[in-house]
């Protein structure tokens, strides 16, 4: 079981990009084509699957089979470049999720990845009729097989929106969970603050514990038994009432982001819990924007990206999203 039997010699096999010796989870099988010249998905797949028909083609991109540059796709004249990567599964992709809370990003045998928008519980607190990412992803998956389940890896708060990644089975799901630290390599959020933060970047390190009948996040400029927390963050922009700030997580702690921005004496917008006023957008002013980790089972490096949301960027009339990305609504 790669959940249970995983070992640090195997995870630092595993950080310098080698595969660790421990078995592999199952999964439908996968061909592999790298393309080396410019062609049409149609023409690629005929030339390359072994006197496979049309139709034969055509059924495996409509049941969601081929994958190019890891992202699933059923138009059978989709340009390829150079050095594309296009795969062919032998199990049955899910049906197309299309829900207004929740896109699916990237999605394979072993993980689904996500953006959630504002407003959607990860995971249940206890209400079972509760709609959450979870339950949105758990009923899109069983679309295709009532065997097919999904497990939580992390969470974001509702208020929160950005990236966020699920497993499809327990072995993945412990993997992740219990080398978090080590396999993750970059967590990017955006926030949106209140006030002129006078910095251009800093790191700030503190200690977090929780006060079980508030509930509410505490933290200490010295070691006082609680969790140390580490946040580093860039301004991007500024104007004298707001502040965007890049930031980057070296430790994951419960509301880590929100408790570290009140500290410094400029609260994530919106954020009442921990001191801010009224919010100008409706909505709290935090966005997980990357998540980049080691492939659990591939062990390749993969990151995935979202934009900056549009509102956080209207209180700067001159600001511009950057040049990679377009905002959304």
């Amino acid at each position: 079981m790669i959940g249970s039997k995983i070992k640090d010699r195997n995870i630092n096999k595993f950080m310098k990009n080698k595969t660790p010796k421990i078995p592999k989870v199952p999964a439908p099988k996968e061909t592999r084509l790298k393309v080396t010249e410019p062609v049409d998905l149609m023409t690629f797949l005929l030339s390359k699957m072994g006197g496979m028909s049309r139709n034969s083609v055509k059924s495996l991109l409509a049941h969601r089979q081929i994958m190019v540059n890891a992202k699933v796709t059923t138009q059978f004249n989709l340009p390829l470049q150079p050095n594309d990567l296009v795969v062919v599964s032998s199990g049955r992709g899910n049906t197309e999720l299309s829900h207004p809370k929740l896109k699916i990003i990237f999605e394979d045998a072993h993980l689904i990845v996500v953006e959630k928008k504002e407003g959607l519980l990860t995971v249940s607190t206890g209400n079972a009729d509760e709609t959450t990412a979870f339950s949105i992803l758990k009923y899109h998956v069983q679309k295709s097989s009532p065997q097919n389940r999904i497990y939580v890896v992390h969470r974001l708060d509702r208020e929160t929106s950005g990236v966020i990644m699920f497993a499809k089975n327990k072995d993945v799901q412990m993997t992740m969970q219990e080398n978090w630290h080590r396999i993750v390599t970059r967590r990017i959020y955006v926030a949106l603050v209140e006030g002129n933060v006078e910095k251009e970047k800093d790191t700030i390190v503190t200690w977090l514990s929780e006060n079980e009948k508030s509930l509410k996040i505490h933290s200490s400029d010295t070691d006082n038994g609680g969790q140390q927390a580490i946040t580093h963050y860039r301004k991007i922009k500024s104007n004298e009432n707001y502040s965007l700030l890049e930031i980057e997580l070296e430790t994951g702690r419960k509301n880590q982001i929100r408790v570290h921005m009140q500290g410094i004496g400029h609260p994530v917008v919106g954020d009442k819990k921990y001191g801010a006023g009224p919010s100008p957008i409706d909505r709290l002013g935090l966005h997980a924007r990357l998540l980049a980790f080691y492939h659990p089972v591939t062990t390749e490096i993969v990151s995935f990206e979202t934009p900056v949301p549009r509102n956080f960027l209207k209180l700067f009339h001159d600001i511009k999203a950057p040049k990679d990305q377009e905002p959304r609504d």
